[in-house]
């Protein structure tokens, strides 16, 4: 885990993918926080660090943590009220003819996983995100994702549900699988959001693992 940011308010970190935001079972990006932190501000008691949001366990990128509860009430209203923009880059299967695009679906939330459905589905919510094609290769395409809803595994359903699933996620379709068992081609890039106390605008943003080069080659040995 990579340390981006921090002040007296929060924690920025660039999250590996194969780990969890949080887990009480297993090491996750909010025990390795709370240890950093207890460590670099030698805190003798517990430490306050919570994770605004979750990415999948298989998913990289930018995760936000609050050190204070203050911070944290404020980021979670900051939240509701659509202050926050998270974009993310994906590697997908297929090439997707369209520069630019809109997803717009029902899904409902299964176990451990995502299913699109209807309207009338009274479990189902509403969900969208827009998209540009960054590259394309014969086999693939490079996609800038801005998430315009937050819902369980939204990402990985939409595209999985129009023929193109994310590189390595098996759980929705993906028919190569990596080399790094446990990592799909999914990354949180960019975060831009309001400061919890001086609201001024921050914009974050990391760049994914070379893992990705390394799986647009072995697509065409794949195929």
């Amino acid at each position: 885990m990579e340390i981006v940011y921090f002040d007296n308010h929060i924690v920025v970190v660039k999250k590996p993918a194969g780990i969890p935001t949080q887990s009480t079972e297993e090491n996750s990006v909010e025990l390795e926080a709370r240890a950093w932190a207890k460590k670099q501000f030698e805190k003798k008691g517990d430490v306050f660090l919570y994770a605004l949001h979750r990415l999948d366990k298989p998913v990289s990128g930018i995760v936000l943590l609050a050190k204070t509860s203050k911070a944290l009430e404020r980021l979670h209203e900051s939240f509701r009220q659509k202050q926050m923009k998270k974009t993310y880059i994906a590697l997908v299967q297929g090439v997707i003819e369209a520069d630019t695009g809109v997803l717009e679906n029902y899904l409902t939330q299964l176990e451990f996983r995502s299913s699109v459905s209807s309207e009338t589905d009274p479990k189902a919510k509403f969900c969208r995100l827009s998209y540009k094609v960054l590259e394309r290769t014969p086999l693939s395409t490079l996609l800038e994702i801005d998430l315009e809803t937050g819902r369980y595994h939204q990402i990985r359903c939409q595209l999985a549900n129009i023929g193109h699933p994310i590189v390595g996620d098996l759980k929705y379709g993906a028919k190569y699988i990596s080399s790094r068992q446990g990592h799909i081609a999914l990354h949180h890039q960019k975060m831009e959001l309001p400061h919890p106390i001086t609201k001024e605008m921050l914009t974050f943003e990391v760049s994914p693992s070379k893992d990705w080069k390394e799986w647009q080659q072995q697509l065409a040995l794949f195929f």
